[in-house]
């Protein structure tokens, strides 16, 4: 996986020995749903790396090692993931694909891949970890860089920054929450693909979104802004599972507000803003429309506040 780059857009490698940036300051993690806690962390990067005058890395894992081990679902899928990490400007993103095997690696492997990119800076959270059972540490990872930096946990309202809680948050459908632990509008981004229709027969086409298998989705509705090709509208977001398949993941369906013609083919990110409601059945069409009618409103009003 590698990517040209732009001005704006950073290099982007799947192993340490693909990239020839070296002397950089380079950051270390799991980084899943980049939330605050890895926000300080990067932000630190970026601020060394233009007070040293050096350029700056990105080593990350995809997916996290709990979706391999224990089938837990995951917050930014890869291209997620490095959209998010290419806000803090690195020269290089090394996004290194996670899999059983790859959990056997010596840590010794993963120390000469650092080594061999001179790094004059490592940063990583406190409790990190690297290698088979985990043997690498920090103390590895001294022997390789000029210094190495460890960043203590953050807390938000006097809880600790997880992306574990941030998931279970969203599974209970408890948007506020997880996004304050991000620190922004819990993104979701996939291709649209042609649905069932319904929606336009009674004035609410949907654009129906594919995401990733494992993606962690909050259940219900929601007030969403869309960032398209053609702009960012406003919009209203269901999620839910498919009755006739249970064993898929659930389904995302946004109306956009405001927006005419398709987008079948095109990729899109719905950001998550505002939670309005629990799915629920209901009797009859006439019921479906005036629910839908009394969404649209108060989705409206919440992202007239100003979102």
């Amino acid at each position: 996986m590698s990517a040209a780059a732009d001005e704006r857009t950073p290099l982007l490698y799947t192993s340490p020995e693909q990239t020839t940036v070296e002397g950089a300051v380079i950051s270390i993690g799991n980084f899943d749903g980049v939330h605050r806690g890895h926000r300080e962390l990067l932000g630190r990067m970026s601020e060394l790396a233009g007070e040293l005058g050096r350029p700056s890395l990105v080593v990350t894992f995809f997916p996290p090692a709990k979706v391999v081990f224990s089938g837990a679902t995951y917050l930014s899928s890869a291209e997620e993931k490095a959209a998010l990490l290419g806000a803090f400007a690195p020269t290089a993103i090394v996004m290194i694909p996670f899999s059983r095997e790859y959990a056997m690696t010596d840590k010794e492997r993963f120390v000469a891949q650092l080594a061999a990119l001179t790094p004059d800076t490592i940063i990583v959270g406190e409790d990190f970890r690297f290698g088979h059972d985990r043997a690498g540490s920090i103390v590895d990872l001294r022997r390789v860089a000029r210094r190495v930096e460890a960043f203590g946990l953050v807390t938000v309202g006097g809880e600790v920054v997880k992306s574990s809680s941030i998931r279970t948050y969203l599974e209970a459908g408890d948007l506020d929450r997880a996004n304050r632990l991000l620190g922004e509008p819990y993104p979701v981004s996939g291709e649209v693909i042609t649905g069932a229709r319904r929606g336009r027969t009674i004035g609410y086409p949907t654009a129906n979104v594919v995401t990733g298998e494992r993606k962690a989705l909050p259940l219900g509705v929601y007030a969403v802004t869309v960032d398209t090709a053609r702009g960012r509208f406003g919009g209203m977001a269901n999620v839910g599972p498919r009755p006739s398949f249970p064993e898929e993941p659930p389904s995302l369906e946004v109306h956009i507000f405001d927006f005419s013609g398709d987008l079948y083919g095109e990729s899109m990110t719905t950001r998550f803003q505002h939670h309005l409601r629990t799915q629920r059945k209901f009797a009859g069409l006439d019921e479906l429309k005036t629910q839908l009618a009394a969404d649209e409103a108060a989705a409206r009003a919440w992202l007239n506040q100003g979102v």
